[in-house]
Parts: C-alpha cells; structure tokens; sequence
C-alpha cells in the first residue's frame, strides 16, 4: 500500500499563511500539516508516500526530503498547479496508481493517527471516507445506502438544506485498489479531462462511476472520529483546539467565550442555558419568519423598550432592552455615582464594569457562600455604599433570598438613600413559577431605588439571540444607561422573539419546573461523587467543591481532553481563598447522566 498524497495547491484562503508556501506546510500547534500526515501513514504501516507539489514545491521538497520518519518519498510536480485543478494533479500520479493500491489524500487536512490504519483493516478495496455533514462545512457531499454503498457526489449546490440528515460531508482520504485504478477510475479521468479539460476536481469523476455503479465505492464514516479540512484560517483556528492537548485545549476554549456549536460533540457545562426551551413550535415559528428578519432592519430601541414592558406589563418609561444584560450592566454602572458594593464570588461582569475606586467587596463570612438581608444591610451602611449589586439567585453559589427579605431590604436601603441593583436572571428556575420576581409595575413604582437586571438569553435559552433589559422607575437611572446604548442595539431576531413570546408562557415555566426537577435529580447524585462537595442551589448551575486527590484545574483538564466535557473552572476566582471549585450547569438528564458518568470513571 502506497500513499498519494494531492499538495500542490495555491491555498489562497489561508492569505499571508500560503504567500510562499503550500498549505500542507503551515503550522498547527507548533507542527507542520504534512507531519500529522505522515505520523499516520507510519502508524498504518505505509512504506511509500507520492508527494504531488506544485506551490511552494522546493520548499516541500526541503522540509521532507527523499524520507521523511521512515516513510520513502516520491515526487510529481504539477507545474501549471495556477492553472489547473486537482483533477490535473491526481492524473500526474496515475503511473503510481496503477503499480500498487493506494491511499489517496489531500493535504490540508488533519485526523486521528489510528484512522488509516483502521481504513487499511477495513474489508473493502475501494473507500471513501466520510463524515456527518454539518451546515458549516464546504465542498462535495455523498449519500449512502443501508449497506454504505456511496450512491452518489452531490456539490453543495444541489443539497436540499430541508433534509441535510442523509448527507455526508467527503473527508479527501480514499483507499483505492490498483485493479479499480486500471480498469475504472483512471480510464474515466483520462476521459473526463479529455472532454472538460484540467480545471476541474476529480470528484466528478467518481461521481460518475457511482452513477454507472452504486457498488463501485463502500463508505467508511467518521463517527467520532476527530478530523478537519483546513482552507482558511478560521478553520486553523478550530482545528489547533481539535489536536491540542488537554491543558491546551482547556485554555483555548475558555478565549472563545462561544461558538462551540462548532464543536459539535462539546457537552457545555460552563456556560447557562435552558435545555428545555424554546419549545419546538416556537422554534418552528421563528424559523419561519428567518428570511424576512435577516433582510429588516430590526426597531429602534423605544419599541424594543414596549415590548419587554408588553410581556411584563409594565410601564414602557421604565424598560430598557439590550444586546443581552451584560450591554446593560456596562452602560448603568458606568454612569454610577458613589461606592458600590457586591458580595463576593460574584458574577465579574458587575466588577469589571464598575470604575476604579468605586467598588467596596463584601467577602464571605461563611464556609459555604451564604449570607442574609441583614449582612448586606450592615455591610452597605457600615461602608457608606450608595449602590448595592444582589444577583439572586447568586453566581456561582445558586443562594437564594426569599422575596419577603428582599422587599425588607429595600424598605431599609429606600430610607438610607441606597440603590439596589437586583439581577433576578436565575430567579425563574427557583421553581418555575414568576412569584420570586420584582418585574411588577406596582413594586417598581414603589421603590425608585431598584433597578431589576434580566437576562432574557439565560433564562429563556436564546444566547444567541443576545437579550437582556433592565427595569426601573429611576428616571435617571434608565436615563444614563440608555444614552449608553445605541438606536439599534437588538437584532431582528431579538426584537420578534418579544413579540411572540406571550404566546409561549406556559411553555416556558413547565420548561423551567423541569429544570427544577432535574437539578434535585443531579445535586443528589453528585453528593455520590466522592471528590465533589456540591452546595444546594435554587439555580440553573450547581457549585461544587473539588477535593484531594482532584484539583478544579485537573479535573477540568481531564473532562475537556478524555470526554469533550467543558466545566466552569473557578480557580483564581475572587472569594473563594484559594479553594478549589467548579460551577456545573444543569442541562437535560441525558447530558447530565453523560457527565456523571464520566465522573465516575475519571482516573
């Protein structure tokens, strides 16, 4: 078995990356492609490797040589390689092709080590190995039948977006015997290029030979398989978190702060969603209405404001709506006057927001994080605070104060003349139930000293989405804040999932009682855990102590690089005196089960 292996391309996509180099040669986590290519070649056992280069060949040439790790080298070299396309390229290499069976690769992708050597054990002659298409990916696409026969090449052209399940995204690596070179494919190539000419992929070619003979290739599929097809840099991007190692891996993901859609076997227990909604129909409503939002602009920011007054029947003079709460966070507390305190481990948004000098930390007096109205009371009387931030239930620690105590903090701090900025974000997964939420005319009338924060894209599962408001009847609070936000800071997409989500009311509370339901589910089973101290929590997220033998920073380590696991690692986080903690989100039971298991098995 001998490998061909297709690198003679300008890869214009990957810009001052390619200027004088081919994209085989460009460097991932400190190595070169090709050397990820050839340490699988030698683990399958591959002895003889056809290099066909072209751009940036010498280059090539200099870095492999005659041998490279063992492996023995040839060179075809593609001098039209501007010209012409990858068609032209294989067709060079046809004399090798005929003398031995052959595994067939680009160059600008990088794999699992062991996978060729599973291709190479796999019964069938003639393989394409492919994987589960996803919407982001680029290129030609197969379809298969029961019995992984390749029906056909479809270009991404002609897929039916509708039904994207029965595709399959080519992954460029096929094994290919010396007889269905001789006597089918390099027969079609010759002729194909004949009729078409040399600009063009050899793809087609196999596209017909799957037309005449659905039998002619048998699929090998990923499955879990990791792999990446690198044409740009964003795809470089992703691909050093793919093949990088647990330490890494971790830190890289954390820079991301998102986007792990594009990792789609990523379970994400740091950040906070709704796994129970929107619900379908209203996932099917807004998808229906896709087209007409992506091409309107979206309202201005005073229709923004009326419909979050709309869903929470409430004055529009009091409402301000933004590109999720974090928007809001940094447009009030910018303009805040006096000192302003906050307990701590908190959310750091608040800190970081709050200007130089201003912020006064109300520590910890308890081993477990809690703390009542009357502790906060004293501490903003005893530090002369002018505004106090209560996120409740807290981040991380999930402690909740009952309403009751919080409207007799509120009479407390009204008659000392102290704001209360009360992000109620979690307050909906208490029990499911609107009774813990200050988000009433009458109290926001009442007390001028309040400000409500609301996270719409937490609570609501819509992070993508970015929705957020604050509610106040502090004419001049909502006044600085808005002068900070600009006219159209929300989205279409925003904008019409707050005109349409009255409709889905129940929907969303039996979505946040579940949430209820499964976090007592989860907290019990992790108190099984015996290097895990987890803390009650009346949130969406569960706090947990992490013991010797295990650290916050190994364990995360060891989840993110054995299970694909991401967890909220604490370390360093103020409040906490150097403990070690992690914040677990509480996702649905199945994704739960999968990180209680790993859990459980971790070594």
């Amino acid at each position: 078995m001998q490998a061909v292996i297709l690198a003679a391309g300008v890869g214009k996509r990957l810009g001052h990356l390619t200027k004088n180099s081919t994209k085989c040669m460009v460097e991932l986590n400190g190595r070169r492609l090709i050397e990820y290519m050839f340490e699988s070649l030698a683990v399958a056992g591959v002895g003889h490797v056809v290099m066909v280069v072209g751009h940036g060949a010498d280059e090539v040439r200099r870095f492999l040589g005659s041998s490279y790790g063992g492996l023995r080298i040839s060179y075809v070299e593609n001098s039209v390689y501007a010209k012409t396309n990858n068609i032209y390229s294989l067709y060079l290499a046809k004399d090798y092709m005929e003398e031995d069976d052959t595994l067939l690769l680009e160059s600008d992708i990088i794999f699992e080590p062991q996978l060729l050597k599973e291709i190479l054990a796999h019964e069938a002659e003639n393989l394409a190995v492919v994987a589960k298409f996803q919407s982001w990916m680029d290129g030609t696409v197969a379809t298969m039948d029961a019995e992984d026969n390749i029906t056909g090449f479809i270009s991404k052209k002609k897929l039916d977006w509708t039904d994207l399940g029965k595709y399959y995204k080519t992954v460029n690596i096929y094994k290919l015997s010396r007889t269905f070179c001789r006597t089918h494919f390099l027969p079609f190539l010759k002729t194909y290029i004949e009729a078409k000419g040399v600009n063009e992929y050899y793809e087609e070619v196999l596209k017909i030979l799957t037309f005449i003979d659905s039998g002619a290739l048998k699929a090998f599929e990923m499955g879990d398989r990791l792999w990446y097809e690198i044409d740009d840099i964003q795809d470089l991007d992703i691909a050093s978190i793919l093949f990088s190692g647990e330490k890494e891996r971790l830190a890289l993901l954390k820079k991301r702060f998102g986007g792990y859609w594009r990792f789609p076997f990523l379970k994400d227990f740091c950040y906070l969603v709704n796994p129970y909604f929107p619900s379908r129909r209203m996932l099917l409503e807004l998808g229906q209405n896709f087209p007409i939002l992506l091409t309107s602009y979206p309202s201005g920011q005073n229709v923004q404001n009326l419909l979050a007054a709309k869903m929470h029947n409430g004055n529009v003079d009091h409402f301000l709506v933004g590109n999720g709460a974090s928007e809001l966070i940094k447009a009030l507390l910018r303009e805040l006057e006096g000192k302003v305190g906050i307990h701590t481990p908190t959310f750091d948004e608040y800190t970081a927001c709050v200007r130089p000098g201003q912020l006064v930390e109300f520590p910890p007096a308890r081993p477990d994080f809690r703390y009542t109205v009357d502790d906060i009371h004293d501490f903003a009387v005893a530090n002369g605070v002018a505004t106090y931030i209560l996120i409740n239930p807290d981040n991380p620690t999930g402690h909740f104060l009952p309403r009751a105590e919080i409207l007799g903090l509120l009479d407390r701090f009204q008659d000392k003349n102290i704001r209360l900025i009360l992000d109620e974000s979690f307050a909906d997964f208490v029990d499911g139930t609107a009774d813990h939420s200050f988000l009433d005319n009458a109290l926001l009338e009442k007390y001028r000293n309040l400000v409500v924060v609301k996270s719409i894209s937490k609570s609501y599962g819509i992070p993508g989405a970015r929705l957020g408001f604050i509610a106040s009847s502090d004419a001049e609070a909502i006044g600085l804040a808005r002068k900070n936000v600009s006219i159209w800071n929300v989205n279409s997409f925003g904008e019409n999932f707050l005109q349409i989500i009255d409709k889905y009311t129940g929907k969303f509370q039996t979505a946040c009682r579940r949430i209820e339901e499964e976090r007592e589910r989860f907290f019990a089973e992790l108190q099984k855990i015996a290097f895990l101290r987890p803390l009650p929590s009346k949130a969406n997220y569960i706090l947990c102590e992490v013991k010797a033998p295990w650290t916050s920073g190994r364990l995360a380590e060891a989840l993110i690089g054995k299970r694909w696991i991401f967890i909220k690692d604490l370390a360093g986080k103020k409040g906490f005196g150097g403990g070690s903690w992690i914040r677990l989100t509480v996702r649905d039971k199945a994704d739960d089960n999968a990180l209680l298991d790993a859990l459980k098995q971790i070594r």
